[in-house]
């Protein structure tokens, strides 16, 4: 047997040495070793598992344990060294207990393997991971409510279309973004729950031959169920396919509200400022003030995007059960909490920090944005909406053809539209009233938006818990 296959967990079959080429193609290691602190968990608990099935002594059991445990120190204070022939993070954590205990290291794995080992490692690592992005998100939706309740008085234009559409508060609409990643939040609860279930204890296909009390292992593992199949618990990544997706939905959430900021913080628009802390400059044009941040939020989005379309190839083309391809889970997990944890932090950073420039937000409100008011204000005399809203068209036109704005037509002018128009109308051209107007629950009136944010207020305490 070549030096090189004494090491690996898969080596007595064969003989000759691997190709040092495929070596390195094959190996892991290079990014599961972050699976280090799961490995050794999964393991700590299986050989309990393993001493009550009568296959370990107790003597065993605790030199095992206690040797995992120096293992752990090692990876803890960055002593523990890779050595050629580690393949992935189970082959490296075990080679260096045999190094620490002798022999009985040999029986760890036994009824075990690196099928049920890897999927464990990775639900217990995604379990931790979830729990640091919840964190990350809800810190954002804090910063984000918090921000609303203190600017609810600063009105600006709302859009559609890229076209000014009707006179909003400012947390209104930082509430609509908050509100989306409160879904995400959900939704990564949701997925936690599927998450953690058991998989160890299924071995490479058929299951565990040797009684394995697997209702320990949940136990000793925190896990709220055991998987049910275990060809099913071994071979599918639908936890990863999801968590994959849920990156996709957050950071088109965050790219959304990145690429307003972004329009809100150019010399045309200047509703916005971003603190130097979150800009760049240009290396040629000194005046430049580049919103970098956001649009690096914008652009991770499609680096999300790519790892789960491609992933979900990768999955689309197996047969049933482990197979190889799979090894190219941990990779695409692995970045996408990286991107989302990284975007999730500079987003409140971003938050937390801007200034609002009130005085151009509400310069740019114009009597334009008041043309649905004018439909409303002949729907409140009893015209039908549908006859209301040509009345009010036909009053935009006009302006437009007198080349003035929609506030300083005549009574008389728009008559010529509507009759019922009269002397109150001037009432309409009024923004705070506009807004104020919208107090259903959802609207953009300052008791619905304070509405708003005692909901989220709410939300918030309750998915902290």
């Amino acid at each position: 047997m070549a030096g090189s296959e004494g090491n690996k967990l898969w080596g007595g079959r064969f003989v000759g040495g691997t190709d040092p080429i495929m070596e390195k193609f094959n190996a892991s290691i290079a990014y599961d070793q972050r699976m280090w602190d799961a490995d050794i968990r999964g393991s700590k608990a299986y050989v309990k598992a393993l001493q009550k099935a009568g296959l370990v002594t107790q003597e065993e059991m605790d030199q095992i344990r206690d040797g995992l445990d120096k293992v752990f120190a090692e990876w803890s204070s960055g002593k523990f060294q890779v050595k050629p022939g580690d393949e992935d993070i189970h082959t490296a954590n075990e080679r260096r207990l045999k190094e620490l205990i002798g022999e009985a290291a040999g029986k760890l794995h036994t009824g075990r393997s690196r099928n049920d080992q890897v999927v464990t490692d990775m639900r217990l690592w995604l379990r931790d991971g979830i729990a640091t992005l919840k964190g990350n998100a809800i810190e954002l939706i804090n910063t984000m409510v918090e921000r609303a309740a203190v600017e609810i008085n600063i009105l600006f234009p709302g859009y559609t279309h890229m076209q000014r559409a009707q006179p909003i508060r400012w947390s209104h609409w930082i509430l609509s973004h908050a509100v989306a990643l409160s879904r995400d939040v959900e939704h990564m609860e949701e997925i936690r729950r599927r998450v953690n279930v058991l998989p160890l204890g299924s071995g490479a296909i058929a299951g565990n031959p040797f009684n394995i009390d697997r209702e320990l292992l949940r136990k000793e593992l925190d896990f709220d169920g055991i998987s049910i199949n275990s060809m099913d618990a071994t071979g599918q990544r639908d936890f990863v396919a999801e968590f994959l997706f849920w990156g996709s939905m957050c950071l088109t959430h965050l790219s959304k509200m990145a690429e307003d900021l972004i329009l809100y913080s150019t010399k045309e628009f200047s509703f916005i400022s971003l603190s130097d802390a979150y800009s760049t400059g240009s290396s040629l044009m000194p005046q430049k003030k580049n919103a970098d941040s956001l649009e690096l939020i914008r652009s991770k989005a499609g680096r999300v995007f790519g790892r789960c379309a491609g992933f979900l190839m990768t999955l689309k083309g197996l047969p049933s059960t482990y197979n190889k391809d799979l090894q190219e889970d941990k990779e695409a997990m692995f970045d996408v909490y990286d991107t989302v944890h990284a975007v999730l932090q500079v987003a409140t950073g971003v938050l937390s920090t801007l200034e609002v420039n009130q005085k151009a937000m509400e310069a740019a409100l114009s009597p334009d944005m008041l043309a649905t008011d004018l439909a409303y204000y002949l729907v409140r005399k009893g015209v039908p909406f549908r006859e209301a809203h040509s009345c009010s068209g036909k009053a935009v036109y006009l302006a437009e053809s007198k080349n003035v704005s929609l506030n300083q037509l005549k009574v008389e002018d728009l008559h010529s539209a509507s009759p019922l128009f009269d002397s109150d109308v001037s009432s309409v051209w009024d923004y705070t009233s506009s807004v104020e107007q919208y107090s259903a629950p959802g609207g953009t009136a300052r008791s619905s938006v304070t509405a708003q944010i005692e909901h989220m207020r709410a939300w918030l305490k309750a998915h902290r818990e």
